[in-house]
């Protein structure tokens, strides 16, 4: 069984994608990082972190952890700790491309795997009222980079160079060649 150590409801959506029979089983996983590490390994860290909590209570199974972060002159975004804070991530982003980085972690079989795959966003310049309505919308609360490509910020989206499922919270494609390849998942 697959089993998704997160209780994001965007993950959950992606996930059913596969095919598969899965369960989640939320992580308490520790997400603090004591050094700073480039976004891709801060992803894949944490996203093994997040496996790790999970697969040692479900050994039988194969447990998915993911992480995202969004990156832009050298800072790492996560979620936003109130509404100032979206305000400063959205004023940075506004007018420019920035990085969207996922990691994955599988275990399971006794095997793990972890990758990241990036992504290059480019939002269009957002003016004052459009950045306060769109915090008013309470949608920036809970995502990387204060966006959510798939809602209501994807209209302050002018490209995606990469996977677009990946900016979403789950790098969809990479994580079917890795079960399908590495752990032998059959799909239909």
């Amino acid at each position: 069984m697959l089993i998704l150590a997160s209780a994001s409801p965007r993950r959950k959506e992606l996930i059913a994608h596969l095919g598969i029979p899965f369960e989640i089983c939320v992580s308490d996983a520790d997400e603090r990082l004591e050094n700073p590490l480039s976004p891709d390994e801060t992803v894949k860290e944490l996203s093994k972190r997040k496996a790790e909590a999970v697969a040692a209570a479900r050994p039988d199974d194969i447990v998915l952890g993911v992480d995202t972060v969004v990156s832009i002159d050298g800072q790492i975004l996560g979620k936003p700790k109130d509404e100032e804070d979206a305000r400063y991530m959205l004023r940075l982003l506004s007018g420019r491309t920035h990085t969207v980085y996922s990691g994955f972690t599988l275990i399971g079989q006794g095997k793990t795997y972890t990758e990241s795959v990036a992504t290059n966003v480019t939002f269009a310049s957002l003016s004052e009222d459009e950045i306060e309505g769109y915090i008013a919308s309470g949608e920036p609360m809970d995502k990387a980079g204060a966006y959510g490509v798939q809602g209501l910020g994807g209209r302050y989206v002018i490209g995606v160079e990469g996977d677009y499922h990946s900016v979403v919270g789950l790098p969809l494609q990479r994580i079917y060649i890795a079960l399908r390849d590495i752990y032998g998942v059959e799909f239909q």
